[in-house]
């Protein structure tokens, strides 16, 4: 083989072996190109996946027991807090919480970051509620106010109340169902995690109730009156129901118990209310008429029970009633009460403030 030919055969084998080198390289490059371009990819979703949803949406989100993190993710997906259910599993997996995420409901929010949510679910940090129940309402209304308010519904709250486990010696053992406990769940403003059972509700008023009791040392007190702190809690029920102001309570507790140690019938018009099961602007005569130990027009003293929940000022006006003479009070316009020693000076101040019987 000539010499030419062996050197021309080396050049081309050369630029052969040049161009795989560079197609190789170029391959190698793409590749390199592709895999950063995927992994920014990756990357920017992960990132998009794991900001706020947007939105401003805020709502009380409960975790039910058993339940995994691909669970979480889908209804919080679903509700619109998160943008990707699966990316919040995958972050969930990837720091280790999946497994962490603990049972209760929670106030949750589009605003938050999967991490903000993450490190919500799993602290334990509940969602809370506040509610007031006000002065001088029967279980019933109270029930009403607790549904109005979104904390339970109302029937279940009875339904709690009916077949509920309470060991407090002041619950009366003849009354039964709700009646049982009229009176005693004490009216306060309260916090409680916003997926309360209404049996822990009932509970927590009534350990509320047994607190202000041994505060004013009420069983004591009320003894001193001659009165047991049924007597006490049921008198004081009436004085919140006939008080609209707060400097008459005493005086209105006083005069309540003028008349019931003279026999005389205790006539509070609240009791006629109760006994009709309904709230009325103006007692009737023919209400008056109504069949109800609680008429206390027609029963003379007590009635068998509270007819509505009295807060602290009631319960402290019975044990420490202002003594006078008085025997009578009739309501004012203005919401004060006009008193007088006879029926004389009464039915005058009656037909000066009012015409109701």
């Amino acid at each position: 083989m000539p010499v030419c030919w062996t050197r021309y055969s080396k050049r081309v084998l050369q630029t052969l072996e040049a161009v795989k080198a560079r197609r190789a390289l170029a391959v190698a490059s793409l590749l390199l190109v592709i895999t950063v371009f995927l992994v920014g990819a990756a990357v920017s979703y992960l990132s998009w996946g794991l900001k706020p949803a947007g939105g401003g949406k805020t709502i009380d989100f409960t975790v039910p027991e058993g339940a995994t993190a691909g669970w979480v993710a889908e209804r919080l997906y679903q509700k619109g807090i998160v943008r990707n259910p699966t990316l919040f599993c995958f972050y969930a997996r990837s720091q280790g919480l999946d497994k962490q995420i603990a049972t209760g409901t929670y106030r949750v929010s589009s605003e938050l970051s999967v991490p903000e949510l993450l490190r919500l679910l799993t602290s334990g940090r509940r969602a809370t509620k506040r509610f007031t129940i006000p002065e001088g309402l029967t279980v019933k209304e109270i029930a009403l106010r607790l549904e109005q308010q979104d904390i339970v519904y109302g029937k279940e709250f009875l339904d709690a109340l009916k077949t509920g486990k309470f060991a407090y010696a002041f619950l009366p053992d003849d009354l039964v169902g709700p009646a049982r406990f009229e009176g005693y769940l004490f009216p306060d403003t309260y916090q409680v995690y916003s997926d309360v059972p209404a049996d822990v509700l009932a509970e927590l008023m009534l350990r509320r109730f047994a607190a202000v009791c041994e505060e004013l040392n009420l069983s004591t007190e009320a003894a001193k009156q001659g009165l047991t702190l049924h007597e006490a809690v049921t008198l004081a029920s009436l004085v919140e129901r006939e008080a609209k102001r707060s400097d008459e309570r005493a005086l209105i507790a006083g005069v309540l118990y003028n008349r019931l140690r003279k026999g005389m019938p205790l006539q509070v018009d609240a009791t006629v209310q109760y006994a009709l099961g309904e709230h009325r602007e103006r007692i009737l005569y023919e209400d008056l008429a109504v069949d109800s130990p609680y008429n206390t027009y027609r029963v003379t003293g007590l009635p068998p029970g509270p007819i509505a929940a009295p807060g602290r000022a009631s319960l402290q006006a019975v044990i420490r009633p202002e003594k006078t003479d008085y025997l009578y009070y009739v309501a004012k316009p203005d919401g004060s009460h006009a008193f007088s020693q006879t029926l004389a000076e009464h039915n005058a101040n009656k037909r000066r403030y009012q015409s109701a019987p």
